[in-house]
């Protein structure tokens, strides 16, 4: 009887496909093993092993598979169960989850590029019939496609032959998006054997009299050997003796030196020794212990801790304790930014047990990362990273820390799967029944309400370490500073005095204004008319480093405009105001002091974040610039000052969410003040100063807004109460969107009425050409989650069927943030 396995491969679609497999293939095979399969006429892919079975397919003959990629699984059975849950509950598909959960380099497919490493004779490699063409052929032509060489064989599949080639290191598979992994290799020098003896180093030094250079080298060598037993590497004896690669080549060339490499993880700690004093204060204590209680209950933990109150120390104790039991710890973390700061802190106490993984490292580092947790080895043990984190393939995962739980950033807009990390890390811990906490100053509504209606655990924290004093919050009303004549550029006379103080007392300043760029609009006051992007609708935002006009959606940019495009005129002016334009007034006038700006525009590289943040804890920056990167959780020692520019432009925005999100930053913004012995001072400027938010932030009263929120989500049926799924059509066609949206909400009415809004333009309704409209579904609580998709996924199916929306494309997002 034939053997069959079910395969995930790298796509959206809405099952799995059957293969055939032989006897012997199928013993071999595992769950979680990586094959490469034949799909459609001619395309080739690897895809996940999620089924060994003798069940035939009903409605197609399986195909044979092409090859067995793996010795072992490199998906353990939590990621296929985590990978199931997540495309049900999101309305995914698996293949969806598979592209984001496994780093690009393990999933060859046809589509990938062939090019030669080296430049050797081909005559002198020990090759094949089949693999002499191959190289021939990429002597000739740089590159080639997978399916190019499938013909050039003429056989049915190509990979075994590139696969041998790539082993023997003669070409490199490339993926036209990424590079494949390579280790990293380090170059080190010993001495030559026949100079390793003390009577032959004098002799060699009497030999280098005349080569003062290569002497110093060599000098430099046996200090190096003396200081430390590790071996030496060429890059820190160049440096150290001041000298250039060519004269270590002759040293090289001569024999008196050799060289050789060493394979080396890209992700390592160099540090000091791990300390492990943690000193916790009464509260801290307290607080520790009711963790613990509510761990013995296996219930979600929500940490509600003040900004500055210790809520890091009591993470690290708590993965202390895991890692006694043997078990793996998971960070989450909602910025990349906020990974710099915590990873000094975690690796001080833990050393090299610490891996970092978020989308700003290498292909090639996220997979050395992936291996390390698989091997579950002592380097894979505490994973700190943003959301994807997620899906690394832990084998006994202890404890899931999320930390600033609150944030939108755990939520992933696009691509598919659009999950919450958060939730996610609630289903994930419950997999490996490990203990999880959420934390943060100030919790997400829905958490918080878990908390007050005992589905999560609660503890609070609510004095700052040290019993320093919560900041001293002031409002400043700019629009009677406007009519007063008190403002400077954007700068009020209450703010410019507070600066200069805290400047004078040489402290640090962090100025928060939650837009990039230097003006957000250019306009022409003869016409009115405003530059806008033609792709989007939006108006173009003003970039003063590069004199440029640029679009924030899909990244169209102009020069800066000298007259206006409609009318000729001159007289151009540019309406509100970004980070750049801050920055800009803040030199002028402070030009004594260094200023620094951190968003999106300067953090573009790996090491952006870090670099800005390094300089501003080492105060080389006096005054910081920033959007919300800044609110996150940073802990900066000398900031007595922080000032919000404008909190109308978050409170007025067109979201059930605004009044929460903009309390959470400003609260969270003002928590970088004052986090050591002096009391910190936070101003607010607003229009609208009596506004009941502000208020509320000016307070730190949470628990006011957390009860006005509620309400108003009660009687308006938003979350908590009720849960939400959007429907987002988007189509280049702006009458064929309106009549797919018509179509979609009349359906989805018949059954869900009265929970059904929209269709409806979002504010932004084309973007990159392509016209947008939303639908929202309101799900109440007593109404089933599992029925509800079901019902959905019938009228989509009903949807895709008709040909006139076939250009339609559909996104789906399940608890849209």
């Amino acid at each position: 009887m034939p053997f069959f396995i079910d395969v995930i491969l790298p796509l959206p679609l809405d099952k799995r496909f059957t293969y055939l497999v032989d006897k012997y293939e199928a013993e071999y095979l595992m769950r979680g093993m990586r094959v490469t399969v034949p799909f459609g006429k001619s395309k080739v892919y690897t895809g996940i092993v999620a089924d060994i079975h003798q069940n035939p397919p009903g409605v197609y003959e399986a195909k044979p598979i092409h090859q067995i990629l793996d010795k072992q699984a490199i998906i353990t059975e939590h990621q296929l169960k985590l990978w199931k849950w997540i495309s049900a509950y999101y309305m995914c598909a698996e293949g969806d989850v598979l592209r984001a959960a496994v780093p690009g380099a393990f999933l060859l497919e046809s589509e990938s590029i062939v090019k030669l490493i080296t430049n050797l004779d081909s005559d002198d490699l020990e090759l094949d019939d089949e693999e002499y063409l191959i190289i021939e052929a990429l002597h000739r032509q740089s590159s080639l496609k997978v399916q190019e060489i499938t013909q050039l064989l003429d056989r049915k599949n190509a990979l075994p032959v590139i696969n041998r080639l790539v082993e023997k290191g003669i070409v490199a598979l490339n993926q036209e998006v990424y590079e494949q992994y390579k280790p990293k290799k380090v170059r080190f020098v010993r001495m030559a054997e026949a100079h390793s003896g003390e009577a032959a180093m004098h002799k060699l030094l009497d030999e280098l009299e005349r080569a003062p250079k290569q002497r110093e080298i060599v000098l430099n060598f046996f200090s190096l050997k003396a200081q430390s037993v590790k071996p030496v590497k060429a890059k820190h004896l160049l440096q150290k003796s001041n000298s250039s690669a060519a004269i270590l080549k002759s040293l090289l060339d001569k024999g008196f030196l050799e060289e050789y490499f060493l394979e080396t993880d890209r992700n390592t700690y160099s540090g000091d020794a791990p300390n492990s004093d943690l000193v916790f204060n009464e509260y801290q204590e307290k607080a520790f212990r009711d963790i613990k209680e509510n761990f013995q209950k296996d219930e979600v933990c929500l940490l509600h801790g003040i900004t500055s109150s210790g809520k890091t120390e009591i993470y690290i104790r708590l993965i202390q304790e895991t890692l006694k039991e043997g078990k793996q710890a998971l960070y989450l973390l909602p910025e990349i930014a906020l990974t710099t700061q915590l990873i000094q802190r975690l690796q001080s106490y833990f050393g090299e047990q610490v891996l970092v993984f978020h989308s700003k490292y290498s292909m090639n580092e996220r997979v050395e990362v992936y291996r390390h947790v698989l091997a579950n080895d002592k380097k894979g043990q505490i994973v700190i990273g943003a959301r994807s984190a997620i899906f690394l393939p832990f084998s006994d995962l202890g404890l899931v820390v999320v930390d600033e739980e609150h944030e939108g950033t755990f939520k992933q807009f696009d691509p598919a799967p659009r999950y919450h990390a958060r939730d996610v890390a609630v289903v994930l811990a419950n997999f490996f029944k490990a203990n999880i906490i959420l934390g943060s100053a100030t919790p997400s509504l829905e958490s918080y309400f878990n908390a007050q209606h005992h589905k999560y655990g609660l503890v609070e924290l609510n004095r700052r370490y040290g019993d320093v004093l919560l900041p001293e919050i002031e409002i400043v009303d700019i629009k009677t500073k406007h009519k007063k004549k008190l403002m400077t550029g954007h700068f009020s006379d209450r703010l410019l005095e507070e600066i200069r103080v805290a400047l004078k007392e040489e402290e640090q300043v962090i100025l928060f204004q939650n837009r990039r760029g230097f003006s957000p609009i250019l306009e022409c006051n003869t016409c009115g008319h405003s530059p806008q992007c033609p792709n989007c609708d939006v108006s173009l935002t003003y970039h003063s480093h590069n004199n440029q006009l640029r679009c924030h959606y899909c990244g169209y940019h102009i020069a800066m405009q000298q007259k206006c495009m409609a009318c000729d005129s001159n007289d151009i002016s540019t309406k509100g105001f970004g980070t750049e334009q801050i920055e800009t007034e803040l030199k002028s006038l402070f030009p004594n002091h260094a200023i620094g700006r951190m968003d999106q525009d300067t953090t573009r590289g790996k090491y952006g974040y870090e670099k800005i943040i390094n300089s501003f804890e080492q105060q080389e920056i006096d005054i910081l610039v920033g959007t919300q990167m800044l609110t996150k959780g940073l802990d900066f020692r000398h900031v007595s000052l922080v000032g919000i520019m404008n909190a109308d432009n978050l409170l007025n925005f067109p979201d059930f969410r605004a009044h929460e999100r903009s309390f959470q930053l400003m609260l969270q913004v003002a928590g970088r003040a004052g986090r050591t012995k002096k009391r910190g001072k936070v101003l607010i400027q607003s229009y609208n100063p009596y506004h009941q938010i502000i208020q509320q932030v000016s307070a730190n009263n949470y628990s006011g807004m957390y009860k006005d929120q509620l309400e108003e989500r009660y009687n308006y049926q938003y979350p908590p109460f009720f849960r939400l799924i959007r429907f987002t059509l988007k189509s280049r066609d702006y009458s064929r969107t309106n009549d797919a949206g018509d179509w979609l909400a009349k359906s989805l009415s018949n059954v869900f009425d009265p929970y059904v809004l929209g269709p409806e333009f979002p504010p932004v309704a084309r973007i990159r050409n392509e016209y947008y409209k939303n639908i929202l579904l309101k799900i109440p609580q007593q109404q089933s989650l599992g029925k509800t998709k079901t019902v959905v996924h019938k009228i989509m199916n009903s949807f895709k069927a008709i040909g006139a929306f076939k250009s339609v494309k559909v996104v789906i997002n399940v608890d849209p943030v």
